[in-house]
């Protein structure tokens, strides 16, 4: 039952998570945005949410630069992949890099991966 589940998502700026999280909580799935690539503590995820399935969304530097209009990347943004986001990226269940993906696309592709998890 997709309501007993928590979903955690978590990934770098513009990768796509709150756009995801809208659409999941709307079909019904228990969901909380991870905001990890703002912490220096690189396991915040997993102490504040602990979620049941975690969701890593990527994006390129090229294709979030673009997302967010700006002509040079913020100096964080390096370090927010590196090194914040590293564990979350290591011990996610399902990783999916959202670059040249719609957010429809990434909702088909999760909302199915999700069904698939839940049926085992």
């Amino acid at each position: 039952m997709k309501t007993e589940l928590l979903i955690g998502i978590v990934g770098p700026c513009s990768a796509g998570k709150s756009e995801l999280a809208r659409r999941l909580r709307e079909a019904g799935w228990r969901v909380r945005e991870i905001r990890q690539e703002h912490s220096g503590v690189p396991t915040m995820w997993r102490r504040l949410t602990d979620p049941d399935i975690l969701i890593y969304l990527d994006v390129s530097i090229e294709a979030a630069m673009a997302r967010e209009k700006l002509s040079r990347p913020p100096a964080w943004w390096v370090e927010e992949r590196e090194r914040r986001l590293r564990d979350a990226r290591e011990h996610c269940d399902l990783y999916i890099d959202t670059s040249a993906m719609t957010p429809e696309e990434v909702f088909r592709r999760v909302r199915t991966a999700l069904e698939e998890m839940e049926a085992v």
